[in-house]
């Protein structure tokens, strides 16, 4: 009785298809653009046009998606509606390819229609320049199957080359997922130059191959090698690769078989053999800012990046640094810089502050390079100033950087995620390397910075000097090392000092150190401008200043006052904190943990939010005063972005990204007391998160300085500037003009 209908059901599921077939859509670029290529992603899905979310949108989304529009590849990528908003439903959100699907609508999503995004989260592209001609079909991009070669590796042949961070060896690429050495006929120095590029160096060696022939032809004769057979099979080979010099391997055209057929694919060659000239870029802690970057040092810099080799682009000109605007923003650009920092070429042309936005002036838009300009200012490019360019579109880069082992040198370990964890590091040991863990005395978040570089997991967000609810490996419990003190550029933990002998009162275990790392972290910059133009005296009397003095707002010698009569006097102004990171900036304890002061009826957060100090020139205290985070809060935010965080009613503390906390200057402790301090020049310094309590992704950006000349009557800010905005030649000047000024008077 059964038998017919289960016979039916077992035929109607055989006849279904495994897997649902994608929808044909078109795609577009719509919004405000700048050259054909570039736009607002758009996709027509059921007869309605509608965006696509910026939430994991990456390059290889973006990949798809202008091959499918008809362009040969992808150069970057845009988020928080760069091109505008657009209208109508948000068709995808969470979008993930691989970089191989024919259409966006083969990758995976959360669902047609399915979205919890904005029209301020539209995500834009920018396609690569070159457009194959005529109008295309959806399916696979002319020359992708069987014609592309996206990976480049050395294989040592010498033994030193094996001891060493790999720069010379025979080339081999990967095609249709297997590794094939290419012949050297017809192999030119351009052909190096981008395998040089993409292994991280800047430039390729002239290499005499006599040698290499030699031992390949002596090789060819051992009965037991098996080269002789494997050279003779042309799946062995690439026949040849014709590359300009300054495009990536994957634009080089390639022919992988001699044209005319059964021909040798490399007869009478060998395999081709580069030899790239070592990293030039710095390995270890960078220099003190007064020896910052002299005038015959790199014009360039990179700043706020996860790892080596990544990060905003800045250029110091008339003195002073200062962002690039990404408009025409390119690989051939982004490999100059990469290049001229002795990195490799550019992997990604960043557009559209993906690294964080800078502050201060842009220096630079529409910069068009050949690919082999020595520097960025050897391009041609337009000034910024009259532009109208903003830093929402701050240029960045990732740039190749050579292959080194410094990751399987350290571990995370009992973390409840590959993130975090008690850290352990391998080390030399009586002559031998052994696993050990690292003393969690005095460990700070420099130190983790460095650990996390180091793994490839981005920026620390805390660092542990316990760690008792993690269990680390039983071999690696001995401390190995000890008083670890990192300035946070370093490339490993182990290039930066430490104890001689292991120094740990504590012990290990649950007094080990230990990291938690993410992608993402805040950056905090203070407006110098602002302070520079609200800075003014008060004389404030005593009976005012009860709840300041309890919470030492002022200096010590206000403890042997006759209260309530007399005043201080106070420098005042006004504070602007932006968070131009890519991460909100949150206090690191929770609510529970936070002080409440009775006097001011608030509570506190961070026990010391920002530091003022006047200075002497030669840099001695003169005065001080400690700005408690009393209230940590979106004062403002940009248009498109919605305040998150307020104080009022206990609520949660904190600056979102792209936010920013202001602190006028009439409220409490919002100065500095300098009732004792004599007429003269001095230096105002404000130091934002100065205990670096909270991780983020620039820490030499929280230094603000200010030339201040104070006549006992009144006073006057000049020069402010932030950290590291000025060039170290122009901050050298500055100092001997108020040198100067001062003994004159």
């Amino acid at each position: 009785m059964l038998a017919g209908p289960v016979r039916t059901l077992l035929l109607l599921c055989l006849a279904t298809p495994s897997r649902q077939q994608p929808p044909r859509i078109q795609v577009r670029l719509a919004g405000s653009r700048s050259q054909a290529g570039e736009g607002r992603l758009e996709v027509l899905y059921a007869g309605q046009w509608g965006t696509v979310c910026d939430d994991d949108f990456d390059i290889h989304v973006a990949s798809v998606a202008c091959r499918e529009l008809g362009f040969e590849s992808a150069v970057t990528w845009a988020h928080s509606a760069k091109y505008g908003q657009g209208e109508g439903p948000v068709w995808l959100d969470n979008l993930r390819c691989t970089g191989t699907e024919r259409s966006l609508a083969e990758c995976h999503s959360n669902g047609w229609g399915v979205s919890d995004c904005h029209h301020g989260e539209d995500a834009g592209v920018v396609c690569s320049a070159r457009h194959p001609s005529g109008p295309r079909a959806l399916g696979p991009a002319p020359g992708l199957q069987g014609r592309r070669l996206e990976e480049v590796r050395l294989k040592p042949v010498l033994a030193w080359a094996k001891l060493r961070v790999l720069s010379e060896g025979v080339v081999e690429v990967k095609h249709e997922g297997r590794w094939r050495q290419v012949c050297d006929a017809g192999w030119t120095r351009n052909n190096s130059r981008v395998v040089c590029g993409m292994l991280g160096f800047p430039q390729e060696k002239q290499l005499n191959t006599g040698f290499y022939r030699k031992l390949w032809n002596l090789k060819l004769k051992d009965p037991k090698s098996s080269l002789r057979s494997l050279s003779r099979k042309n799946a062995f080979w690439i026949h040849r690769l014709s590359c300009l010099g300054t495009e990536p391997l994957s634009r080089c055209p390639v022919q992988v078989s001699p044209a005319a057929p059964r021909r040798p694919a490399c007869a009478h060659g060998m395999p081709a053999v580069v030899s790239c000239p070592g990293p030039a870029f710095p390995k270890a802690k960078a220099k003190p800012f007064r020896k910052g970057l002299r005038a015959e040092g790199p014009q360039v810099r990179l700043r706020a990046g996860a790892q080596v080799g990544e990060g905003r682009v800045e250029v110091l000109r008339h003195g002073q640094w200062g962002t690039v605007c990404d408009e025409k923003w390119d690989l051939l650009a982004a490999s100059v810089v990469c290049r001229q920092l002795g990195y490799g070429t550019a992997r990604q042309a960043l557009a559209g502050a993906q690294l964080g936005q800078g502050l201060g002036p842009i220096h630079m838009t529409k910069v068009q390079c050949t690919g082999y300009e020595r520097s960025l200012q050897e391009c041609s490019f337009q000034e910024a100033a009259q532009s109208g360019c903003q830093h929402e579109a701050d240029a960045a880069v990732r740039c190749n950087v050579p292959h080194r082992d410094y990751q399987s040198q350290v571990r995370l370990v009992g973390g409840r995620s590959p993130e975090e964890g008690v850290v352990e590091v391998l080390v030399p040991v009586g002559g031998a390397l052994k696993w050990g863990a690292v003393c969690g005395e005095r460990w700070g978040l420099n130190e983790a910075m460095v650990v996390c570089r180091q793994l490839g997991l981005g920026f620390a967000s805390h660092a542990l000097q316990e760690t008792w609810y993690w269990q680390g490996s039983p071999e690696a419990g001995e401390v190995v090392m000890s008083g670890v003190h990192c300035t946070g550029t370093e490339l490993s933990i182990q290039q930066c000092p430490r104890h001689g002998p292991v120094h740990c009162p504590g012990g290990g275990g649950r007094f080990s150190a230990g990291v938690s790392c993410t992608d993402t972290a805040p950056d905090l910059v203070l407006d110098a401008q602002l302070v520079q133009e609200t800075g003014y005296l008060e004389e404030r009397p005593l009976a005012a200043l009860y709840c300041a003095h309890e919470e030492r707002c002022l200096s010590r010698s206000a403890d042997h006052a006759t209260w309530p009569d007399g005043y201080r006097r106070l420098l005042r102004f006004s504070s602007r904190i932006h968070n131009l990171g890519q991460a909100d900036f949150r206090p690191q304890t929770g609510r529970h943990a936070w002080v409440w002061h009775q006097c001011h009826r608030h509570y506190h957060s961070i026990e010391v939010f920002t530091h003022y100090d006047l200075l002497t020139l030669n840099g001695s205290r003169v005065a001080e005063g400690h700005k408690a985070s009393f209230c940590l809060e979106d004062t403002n935010c940009p248009p498109g972005l919605q305040r998150r965080f307020a104080c009022a009613n206990f609520g949660e503390q904190g600056v979102s990204a792209g936010c920013w906390d202001t602190y006028r200057h009439d409220i409490d402790c919002q100065w500095v007391d300098i009732s004792d301090v004599g007429p003269g020049s001095y230096v105002l310094q404000v130091v934002v998160n100065p205990k670096h309590e909270v991780a983020e992704s620039d820490f030499s950006n929280n230094v603000m300085r200010c030339q201040c000349k104070y006549d006992g009557h009144r006073i006057w800010l000049h020069g402010c500037r932030t950290g590291d905005q000025y060039g170290a030649d122009a901050v050298r000047e500055l100092e001997q003009q108020q040198r100067l000024a001062t003994n004159l008077i």
